[in-house]
């Protein structure tokens, strides 16, 4: 049996009683909601219902960010000239969101409209010398980059003396200096004032839409059917789900389970589900876009997500449903392998996981980092062959910033690039060694002992009579979850184990449990691998639990469950 991870538990601190109060009172609900909507930045009647009923009119102005105007006047141009127009994207779920969305937008009024996506293998992250190669082969003069090319300074030079213009829409960090672009729009640029920063690629593509839709005199009700792209690329990109994030994924979702594009469609019957909630997303409909680009390349992705013919769409949606069956299967059988090295290499008690085998599929060794930090709770990469060189995809821990720790490593770099939690990079086979030692070493010297530790932040502490089906109604409008806004996690003391606990599933890794706290009605409780859990559980002491509401649906009725996240004693 496999022993689940020592978790250490951190209760949030309570809210000032009087704003609880206050709000509650404001709300006619118990304080305990009011509670979960001051953790979550919402303490007024007012933010209250812009929080549970989110509103398109809330969305920004789009010419608030950056370059916007110049921007939509180059598009304009381009479009008065007749010119060809090239929209690049990196071939993630961000990237080909990003692609098929600006590309239907304006193939919906104008024909010389292409798009590109980068061999993963052949040509790497970001925007590439041949990308810009094949616009100049095929009479492109304007290149219009999405989720990338904010570092891309050399590419967008080697473009301008081919004459050709970039348009670049990113979101992630940029370096000291901004390419030499048309335009360049990025909230994080430090001299942009966009009001939201954490917008995704897809989600600043949507805002180059929004503006050149509103100089063509249409509203937002017109965009709405893109949003099922955006909600998309939100869920697989792990962005916050907050502010405008939260009014796009809302909307987007509302699209996904109402009329989504056939592309889409053509995904969900495969998988046969009713509603989607954005954690369906994450995992049933991100994976299959991103399995095009890991294992074959990103355009099958942009092809499904733009093809408007049900039957066209459902031959790719099947093709790509065997790249993803293949992801899996190579998938366990990399972390298999790496988890072997680290035990050969004797290195089970390193500060950081660095594995590296040449024939690793570049594709899934993202994915294979993060199934290695499930096991040992640690900054991880992932190295392979590609080309000349090693590739590695980094994945850390909450709370440690990789990206910092890859910058102190840089002179072992050739390249990288990311955010806190994901990075990418390329270095000589030659320097593998040495920044393996330099990772190891800049870890331990900057990372704290804690953060080693997974945590699991319990929103509040609450009995078990105080789930109630009007509790979880409310609960279930807190959605759409994820970062900034995750479901809620409480904590309840004193339960006990009615007699029916028991270890179950195939390998009886996952624990089953019945349980009462005082003269409480009686909650059933499923732990998913915490199957080792169960003497604390069954040995008729009391004990603790972690855990997020949930139903249950059985033989047609519906019942509320705890999805344990962890016990104690």
């Amino acid at each position: 049996m496999e022993f689940s991870q020592i978790m250490r538990w951190t209760l949030k601190p309570k809210p000032d009683p009087e704003k609880v109060n206050s709000l509650s009172k404001a709300l006619k609900v118990e304080p305990i909601i009011a509670t979960l909507l001051i953790q979550r930045g919402v303490e007024t009647f007012e933010e209250a219902e812009k929080f549970f009923r989110p509103s398109l009119e809330e969305l920004h102005d789009p010419f608030f960010m950056k370059d916007m105007d110049k921007a939509v006047s180059r598009i304009e141009k381009a479009i008065e000239n007749e010119e060809n127009i090239l929209i690049y994207g990196d071939y993630d779920v961000d990237g080909t969101t990003s692609v098929a969305l600006l590309s239907s937008y304006l193939k919906s009024y104008y024909p010389n409209v292409s798009t590109y996506i980068p061999d993963r293998y052949d040509e790497g992250y970001g925007v590439s010398y041949k990308g810009i190669d094949y616009a100049e082969d095929n009479g492109f003069s304007l290149i219009i980059a999405l989720d990338c090319g904010i570092k891309a300074i050399d590419k967008v030079a080697y473009a301008s003396e081919k004459d050709i213009d970039f348009i670049i829409c990113d979101h992630h960090r940029p370096g000291k200096e901004i390419p030499k672009a048309v335009a360049v729009l990025d909230p994080k640029r430090e001299d942009c004032e966009y009001p939201y920063k954490e917008l995704c690629g897809c989600g600043v593509g949507f805002k180059l839409i929004q503006a050149l839709a509103e100089k063509r005199g249409l509203h937002l009700e017109d965009l709405l059917l893109y949003l099922d792209l955006v909600a998309t690329a939100i869920a697989a990109d792990i962005v916050p789900i907050t502010g405008e994030n939260r009014i796009l994924a809302h909307y987007g979702l509302k699209v996904i389970n109402s009329n989504p594009r056939t592309g889409i469609q053509a995904i969900l019957k495969q998988v046969k589900k009713e509603t989607l909630t954005i954690t369906d997303v994450v995992f049933i409909i991100a994976p299959r876009i991103n399995a095009a680009g890991r294992m074959k390349h990103g355009n099958h992705a942009v092809t499904l997500l733009t093809e408007t013919d049900f039957e066209k769409a459902e031959t790719y949606a099947t093709e790509i449903e065997s790249f993803n069956i293949e992801r899996r299967e190579a998938d366990k059988q990399i972390t298999e392998e790496a988890l072997q090295q680290i035990i050969q290499n004797k290195e089970e008690e390193r500060m950081t996981t660095v594995v590296y085998k040449e024939n690793w599929h570049k594709g899934v060794i993202g994915i294979v980092a993060s199934r290695l930090t499930e096991t040992y709770y640690r900054p991880t990469l992932v190295f392979t062959k590609s080309g000349e060189k090693l590739a590695a995809s980094a994945r850390s821990v909450k709370g440690f910033d990789v990206y910092n720790a890859l910058e102190s490593c840089s002179e072992h770099i050739e390249q990288f690039g990311g955010h806190m939690y994901a990075a990418g990079l390329t270095l000589f086979e030659k320097d593998f060694e040495n920044f393996k030692n330099a990772f190891e070493r800049v870890v331990s010297e900057t990372i704290e002992q804690h953060l080693l530790t997974p945590e699991i932040k319990i929103d509040a502490e609450i009995d078990l009579e105080d789930i109630t089906p009007k509790f979880f109604r409310i609960l279930k409008q807190f959605a759409p979850f994820g970062p900034g806004n995750m479901t809620p996690t409480f904590m309840t003391q004193n339960l006990k184990d009615t007699g029916w606990g028991k270890c179950v599933g195939e390998d009886k890794t996952h624990l089953r449990v019945v349980v009462k706290q005082g003269n409480s009605n009686q909650f059933t409780g499923i732990g998913f691998g915490l199957g080792d859990k169960k003497d604390i559980a069954c040995n008729g002491k009391p004990f603790k639990a972690a855990f997020c509401i949930d139903e249950n649906e059985w033989q047609g009725n519906v019942s509320l469950q705890l999805r344990l996240k962890d016990i104690m004693e």
